[in-house]
């Protein structure tokens, strides 16, 4: 399985479409086996769901995100995973394990830069 999480300096991002990077981990028997960043191509509606899933991910992992973009990646059966926060490989290997579960957290505002409501 293909992990992408959603990162700024390492960290999970408060909101995914304005992060630095995704980092991309793939997971096998519950453990990170390869890992690769690459840099957020831009903030465009509807654009990077489907950028990620051309990249092969089937889960992303973010502090928060807007409600089209879940439902873009829901259309892309990609799994979304929200409320993370903390060290981005921590998050994967967390979700490899079955340990991280999504809160649900979506973002209704899109002038923020810094962060996404309270996570």
């Amino acid at each position: 399985m293909k992990i992408a999480v959603a990162s700024d300096n390492g960290m999970v991002t408060g909101h995914f479409g304005h992060c630095e990077n995704f980092m991309i981990f793939e997971a096998e028997d519950k453990k990170i086996v390869k890992s690769e960043t690459i840099a957020n191509p831009g903030h465009k509606p509807g654009f990077l769901p489907n950028f990620l899933a051309e990249q092969g991910v089937t889960v992303i992992i973010s502090g928060g995100m807007g409600a089209g973009a879940v439902n873009i990646f829901n259309e892309r059966n990609i799994e979304v995973v929200l409320g993370a926060a903390g060290d981005a490989k921590a998050a994967a290997e967390a979700y490899a394990q079955g340990t991280l579960k999504s809160t649900g957290s979506t973002c209704r505002e899109h002038q923020h830069r810094g962060g996404c409501g309270n996570h």
